[in-house]
């Protein structure tokens, strides 16, 4: 992240390595964990193609929610949705399913995705408008 530069992290599902549950329950965050949620790097997470890899073992146990909760910057994404025969839509019912997303989980989770594409500031502040106010 610091030497070459990136601004996201593609299948950022790795990341959960570095957060440690403490004695009381609580969560300890490593150094790159920190760094990436202060910075509020996006982490474009990419469900069912991480079970097809085997990232993880099923949507069940992906850390997108758990990352969601502590307040990083996920994006919900189909990946290849040739390959991973998904859609965005699909993903997004699928976390619903499974993480009891409510439609207001839905339009945060697009928020984050609005901030994060790769536009001119003008155009995500009016892409995060839009969502919100939909």
């Amino acid at each position: 992240m610091q030497v070459c530069g990136a601004n996201r992290i593609g299948h950022g599902v790795a990341i959960i390595e570095d957060i440690q549950h403490d004695e009381r329950g609580g969560e300890l965050l490593g150094d790159f964990a920190a760094y990436v949620l202060n910075r509020q790097i996006p982490l474009e997470m990419c469900p069912s193609s991480n079970v097809q890899t085997g990232a993880v073992a099923s949507v069940q146990e992906h850390p997108i929610h758990r990352l969601d909760r502590l307040g990083f910057r996920v994006t919900v994404n189909p990946d290849n949705r040739l390959m991973s025969a998904t859609t965005l839509t699909s993903e997004f019912a699928r976390l619903a399913e499974v993480f009891d997303y409510s439609l207001e989980d839905v339009r945060r989770l697009g928020i984050n995705a609005a901030k994060s594409v790769f536009a001119p500031y003008g155009v995500r502040k009016a892409l995060v408008a839009r969502i919100a106010s939909g």
